[in-house]
């Protein structure tokens, strides 16, 4: 019989013991093992007796904050890092990605898709490990990239664009078919999770939040078309090449 793999080792890093508490409990019962600290300070000081597979770490913290300690993991021990963060400016989450992270969440979030963001990471740290190379592809259409297994979207000038959750899905159902006019039972079959709800207008306003992503004016929008009485359709030609894991 083989030997049961031992548990991933998460460490939780956030000042807010509401919050970290709870969700140390809640990721424990999902079968991680989880160490939580409330402090920059603390988790350097974990990480000079211990180890960790991947680091959920607050941005906003006192003394010592969330980035720099992103910094220091990936100049110094190559820690697969998921960012929480409670604020709503996009710029925190773009240098959050270029000093290292691996994804981000923006508080209050639904755990399970954390849950469902950890393993994806894991996943790909386990990939990058073992020299293996995942085999989904990135998307290029219209000057724009969007790598799936990282979930980046990069505009044609090459800076990093975030995107939901619910946005990654709805642009990937459009990329997946491409100058195919898709009607809005069909958009919720193919990105139906817990963003989507199950009437036409959720459509409608996760499209227009893409719009306002990808196009230079959305009430006139170029890329994503409105088809009278069929639904919508991406009017860009889309490549793939193979996805970059580092």
């Amino acid at each position: 019989m083989s030997e049961q793999a031992a548990p991933k080792k998460i460490l939780l890093v956030d000042d807010e013991p509401t919050l970290r508490e709870p969700l140390a409990e809640y990721l424990t019962g999902q079968g991680f093992d989880v160490i939580d600290v409330e402090s920059a300070a603390l988790a350097r000081s974990y990480f000079m007796r211990g180890h960790a597979d991947l680091v959920l770490l607050d941005i906003m913290m006192p003394g010592e904050d969330g980035l720099s300690l992103t910094r220091h993991l990936a100049e110094t021990r190559k820690t697969p890092v998921i960012l929480l963060t409670a604020r709503g400016e996009a710029m925190d989450r773009i240098i959050g990605l270029e000093m290292g992270a691996d994804d981000y969440i923006v508080k209050p979030f639904e755990p399970r898709e954390l849950v469902a963001r950890i393993r994806t990471v894991l996943r790909r740290a386990a990939h990058a490990s073992t020299g293996m190379a995942p085999t989904e592809a990135s998307y290029h259409f219209d000057g724009w990239k969007l790598d799936p297994l990282k979930r980046r979207l990069n505009d044609p000038s090459g800076n990093l664009v975030p995107i939901s959750t619910a946005e990654f899905r709805m642009l990937r159902a459009f990329l997946d078919h491409p100058r195919e006019v898709l009607d809005r039972d069909r958009l919720l079959d193919m990105v139906q999770g817990r963003e989507a709800h199950l009437f036409d207008r959720a459509v409608d306003n996760q499209v227009s939040r893409l719009r306002g992503k990808i196009e230079k004016d959305r009430r006139n929008p170029q890329l994503i078309l409105t088809v009278r009485g069929g639904g919508y359709q991406l009017a860009a030609d889309v490549t793939r090449t193979a996805s970059e894991v580092r």
